[in-house]
Parts: structure tokens; C-alpha cells; sequence
């Protein structure tokens, strides 16, 4: 118990704010914040642009750049799960027509979800990956069933 003051555990707690309960700014605060934040940058981790230094607006994409994203990493994915796409040695991968569906499957719940929230680009961008990836899926599906044959 913290009353116990026989029980001595060598575990210190120092108050670092730099503010004290009353909203008055500690006596050095400054100083000690400016030390402890230049011993946690690093010379590679100050020059870096992920560094602790950055803008919370560095952070941003630019705009319109998170949904085109988004929409492309989904859409490469399913390409690399229905074969369409060699792997990262030029190696062709065999499809995997479940999570491609899958895959489809998402980026049609994002069309639905944001329906009404895109802009005419991001829209039309969905619209023709979704047709592509049918196409490709439906493509590959007859492959398969002819090899089967």
C-alpha cells in the first residue's frame, strides 16, 4: 500500500508536467521539456519526415489522395489474388478466388457506404475498377473451368 512506507520498492514517480494543479506553469518546465525532447530526437530521427518534429498538417495526404489510395491498394489486391499480377520476382501467383471475391466484395461496400459522399472523380474511379475487377474475376474464373474440363 502507498501508507506502507516499510516496503521500499526503488520505483520513483516524478510529476513531469509542466503545468501544476492550479493550470500555473511549473518553475522550468520549459527547460525540462526542451531537454527531455531533444534526448528523445535522434541526428537520422530529426532529419527523418516521420520525426516527432513534424506539423500535425505534414501528417495529411494531399487532398483527394486517401480514397484514391485506398481504392488502389484494394484494387492491386485483388489483382495480385486473381493472378493477374506477378508477384514481387516476376513469379506468377495462382489465384485465390475466394479472397479476390472478398476483396470485390469491400470496395462494393464502399461504394455503397459513400454513395452520395464522392466527388465525380473518386466515383468514376470506383465505378471503373469495380467493372475491371468483374471482368478479370469472371476472365479467370473461365480459365479455371476450362483447365478443369
Amino acid at each position: 500500500m502507498p501508507e506502507d512506507k516499510a516496503h521500499d520498492s526503488g520505483f520513483k514517480v516524478v510529476d513531469r508536467r509542466p503545468f501544476s494543479v492550479d493550470g500555473t506553469r511549473r518553475e522550468g518546465a520549459e527547460e525540462k521539456t526542451s531537454e527531455r525532447s531533444s534526448e528523445l530526437r535522434t541526428p537520422a530521427a530529426a532529419s527523418s519526415p516521420t520525426s516527432a518534429t513534424r506539423e500535425p498538417e505534414e501528417y495529411l495526404e494531399p487532398e483527394g489522395s486517401g480514397f484514391e489510395t485506398l481504392v488502389s491498394y484494394l484494387s492491386t489486391t485483388a489483382m495480385f489474388q486473381l493472378g493477374v499480377l506477378p508477384g514481387p520476382s516476376g513469379e506468377r501467383i495462382p489465384p485465390d478466388m475466394v479472397s479476390a471475391r472478398r476483396t470485390i466484395d469491400l470496395l462494393e461496400v464502399l461504394q455503397e457506404k459513400t454513395r452520395g459522399n464522392l466527388t465525380p472523380v473518386e466515383s468514376r474511379l470506383l465505378e471503373d475498377v469495380l467493372y475491371e475487377l468483374r471482368l478479370s474475376y469472371v476472365e479467370v474464373e473461365k480459365r479455371g473451368a476450362r483447365k478443369r474440363r
